[in-house]
């Protein structure tokens, strides 16, 4: 009796402990990345981010710096997105 009831401890113990490493595995989520950083982690990669201008319409405009040339993007209120590119 006195076996069975430890290979029931055991196995109970097992058991607990592979739950609170589940629990633990599962919450490791991408971390969010700060406000003040010039950068999103999107995929592992860097993902350069923008000063995005929104509209009481709900227009926005957004523009990102890459080196010497400049990324504007835009959505009218109609839903129109346009993309534009300039080096100088």
């Amino acid at each position: 009796m006195r076996r069975a009831m430890k290979i029931l401890l055991i196995a109970g113990g097992v058991a607990l402990a592979a739950t609170a490493a589940g629990a633990a595995y599962a919450q490791t989520a991408a971390p969010a990345t700060p406000k003040g950083w010039n950068y999103e982690i999107k995929d592992g990669k860097r993902v350069p981010k923008g000063q995005r201008q929104v509209n009481a319409d709900g227009s926005w405009r957004e523009e990102f710096k890459q080196g010497t040339c400049v990324t504007i993007k835009e959505k009218a209120p109609s839903g129109e997105y346009k993309e534009s590119r300039r080096c100088d």
